[in-house]
């Protein structure tokens, strides 16, 4: 088969376009058949070597979102056939190597992807959706009725989290710094997108949600989290899923609200909170609530072009590898 492959750290250099090895699927295992990729910032910080949850051995086929057709199936999988149409979320379990003709995955975080779905929306749900459901629901216990602001929602989590509160019955606030991101986010169902560009718009949040804000899901925590802390009711929760740099903060302000500070790492979900992710996903999916972004379609030979696309940050929707 063909496959992108890593045999030393670094940006887009080290990937190279190779022929590989078709895997064997072992116990409890898939073999799909891959007919496209989700591309994510966290392959790129594995790329480079620089993602301190996982350290993967050289050399290494990266990826972990894929979706395609079943193509084998190792023992003991049940509830799964060669020829279904599915989704892979692999970073639930560590499932890597989805940049490739084939790749296999625990069959625990395998799902059947509707015939109304296509492969390339398929592939650009695994890391966006699994994410966005664990900060909102699993750590920051989003309850219908409350206001949830998306601090950076033009992403692809962050469209996701969109989603996902919308159908919830939250009250939905998003922010973007584009005024395409902001007519994407409107379109994806936030009540009010404002533009975090502008020096005023924690003054023009605060004024939309006067009685303070019970969620508040966190993109750059470090530009933001001391803003956001200023903006929270009472029990407020702020959920950071992303950060480059320390930040300081005011301690006092977390003490004023009893505010709780949350992380997020998908490494950490277990099989249990694993699979309720992907059942909500799968329910979305099905009644039309989720509907995944594609923005940028790359083929798989050119993956250093995708790479470049994550890396800035300068996209609109899923970047997703096509595969022949």
């Amino acid at each position: 088969m063909k496959a992108v492959q890593i045999t030393e750290h670094g940006d887009a250099g080290v990937l190279r376009y190779v022929d590989a090895r078709v895997p064997e699927p072992g116990p409890g295992q898939v073999r799909i058949r891959v007919r496209a990729a989700g591309l994510n910032p966290a392959d790129t910080y594995m790329v480079r070597g620089g993602y301190e949850f996982f350290r993967n051995p050289l050399p290494w086929v990266p990826g972990f979102d894929s979706a395609g057709e079943i193509d084998a199936l190792g023992p003991d999988v049940t509830g799964l056939a060669v020829g279904d149409r599915v989704f892979v979320a692999g970073i639930l379990a560590a499932s890597d190597g989805a940049f490739a003709q084939y790749h296999v995955a625990e069959a625990r975080v395998v799902r059947h992807l509707p015939d109304n779905v296509g492969f390339e929306e398929g592939a650009a749900l695994g890391v966006p959706y699994a994410t966005a459901y664990r900060a909102l629901f699993q750590r920051a216990d989003l309850r219908p009725g409350e206001t949830v602001l998306v601090h950076g929602a033009s992403g692809g989590v962050g469209q996701a989290c969109v989603q996902f509160a919308r159908a919830h019955g939250a009250r939905v606030l998003a922010t973007a710094g584009s005024a395409e991101g902001r007519e994407l986010t409107a379109r994806q169902g936030a009540h009010v997108v404002v533009d975090h560009s502008t020096p005023g718009h924690v003054e023009e949040l605060r004024r939309l949600a006067p009685e303070g804000i019970d969620v508040v899901i966190e993109m750059a925590a470090s530009s933001n989290l001391e803003a956001d802390l200023g903006l929270l009711a009472t029990d407020g929760r702020v959920v950071i899923v992303g950060a480059r740099t320390p930040v300081e903060i005011t301690p006092r302000l977390v003490m004023r609200t009893e505010a709780a500070v949350l992380g997020v790492a998908l490494w950490n979900i277990t099989p249990t909170q694993a699979g309720q992710a992907l059942a909500a996903i799968g329910a979305g999916l099905e009644n039309g609530t989720l509907a995944p972004l594609v923005g940028h379609r790359v083929p798989l030979e050119r993956i250093a072009d995708g790479f470049a696309l994550v890396s800035t940050g300068h996209r609109l929707g899923k970047v997703v590898l096509t595969v022949d």
